[in-house]
């Protein structure tokens, strides 16, 4: 089966959420069609390790976030500035200021859509944020 999409950065949930028991086949990023790139929800744990982040900030969390999505984008050969549209999930309002102030910072005169949510958590308790990311490369580059 060829595929239609690039898959990049492939993973089974057996090995990154080793205490719960799933086994789920899914990757960092999708790039449909070689122009519109989907980034998964990224958090503030370096993407290649996985230790506790219990001692993080908020911001410093969503900071971690936004540096892994540009990582992301860069390894499909994307970047910031095309991204379109985010969706941020913050576990506690008193964690916003501090998370949309860091990921305001990475996208300074990029202007995308976003779309904020509160949530009741998120896989690991230590996790405050997560940040997903959709882009879009130019037909001019």
């Amino acid at each position: 089966m060829s595929e239609v999409h690039i898959r990049h950065r492939k993973f089974n949930t057996k090995q990154t959420y080793p205490t719960q028991n799933l086994n789920n086949d899914l990757c960092q990023v999708v790039c449909a069609r070689g122009t519109t790139i989907f980034v998964r929800g990224q958090v503030g744990q370096d993407i290649d390790d996985f230790r506790s982040i219990e001692s993080m900030s908020a911001y410093d969390q969503a900071d971690r976030a936004m540096q892994n999505v540009r990582q992301l984008l860069e390894e499909v050969g994307s970047r910031l500035e095309h991204i379109c549209r985010i969706q941020v999930y913050i576990t506690d309002r008193k964690y916003r200021d501090d998370v949309y102030q860091a990921i305001g910072k990475w996208l300074k005169g990029v202007y995308p859509v976003s779309t904020g949510l509160i949530v009741s958590g998120l896989a690991r308790p230590e996790w405050v944020m997560e940040v997903e990311a959709t882009a879009v490369i130019p037909d001019s580059e």
